[in-house]
């Protein structure tokens, strides 16, 4: 498929389920195998430990609920269902991200190729050797980015009331946005572009990029699906970098 013949999603969300088809496009599976692998491994043996833990997990912070809010807990109780799943998902996607970073750049820079018309690249594993030390910096930097709003979250989490009800929802509106960050990041990294530039040009796009990461989040929370959504969302960010960013910023 390339970039002529390509519909162009109208949403950010629309992108993700373009994804799907694009990894398959002829010559880029081999650049799927490694990120499906490393998620099969961390997220299905993540999501194995979750189910043995959550019942404990879900009656513990049920407690906390104050007891004249009791009477909403029916509402409640699928929040904070809610909030386990974005936490956990979140913590080991990010995990999966850091080990596949290397790959999942190689697969959106020759997706870019293909959807464009331009070369393929041709670096091999000496080129993808040369490239980890700056992909890693760039990891980094997403991670530093969202540990000190992360630990606001998590407190807010233990507050009594409020951890339970907007917690939750303040939890998966952040992890959107951050899926967003992760995944969009590759094809502007892959053009060294500045990690607070990504993040500046993704705000112009909010709406688009919070549907993009809102999806891409609802299938890591998702079994089965969490197994193959990483390639799956490199593969629709970059075409979303084709579309909507490349010539914004001016990039060949």
């Amino acid at each position: 498929m390339n970039n002529a013949t390509r519909p162009r999603p109208q949403s950010g969300a629309g992108y993700l389920f373009q994804g799907f088809s694009l990894m398959m496009t002829p010559g880029l599976r081999r650049f799927v195998i490694i990120p499906i692998l490393v998620n099969v491994l961390l997220l299905g043996g993540a999501f194995i430990y979750l189910l043995s833990q959550f019942s404990e997990w879900l009656d513990h912070w049920m407690a906390m609920l104050p007891e004249w809010l009791s009477w909403l807990s029916f509402v409640i109780w699928p929040l904070v269902v809610i909030a386990i799943l974005v936490v956990f998902s979140y913590a080991f996607s990010t995990l999966a991200n850091w080990i596949a970073a290397p790959f999942n750049g190689l697969l959106s820079e020759h997706l870019e190729a293909k959807l464009t018309g331009a070369p393929a690249p041709d670096d091999g594993v000496t080129g993808l050797i040369k490239d980890v030390p700056r992909v890693m910096k760039r990891e980094w930097q997403k991670l530093t980015y969202y540990i000190p709003k992360a630990l606001g979250l998590l407190l807010l989490l233990w507050i009594p009331a409020i951890g339970q009800t907007l917690g939750p929802v303040l939890w998966f509106l952040f992890s959107a946005w951050m899926m967003a960050i992760q995944y969009c990041d590759y094809p502007f990294d892959n053009h060294k572009v500045a990690f607070p530039t990504m993040r500046d040009t993704l705000k112009q796009q909010r709406g688009t990029s919070l549907s993009f990461g809102a999806v891409v989040m609802l299938f890591t929370m998702t079994p089965l699906l969490n197994l193959i959504v990483m390639p799956a969302a490199v593969c629709g960010a970059t075409a979303m970098w084709v579309d909507r960013h490349k010539e914004q910023l001016g990039r060949n």
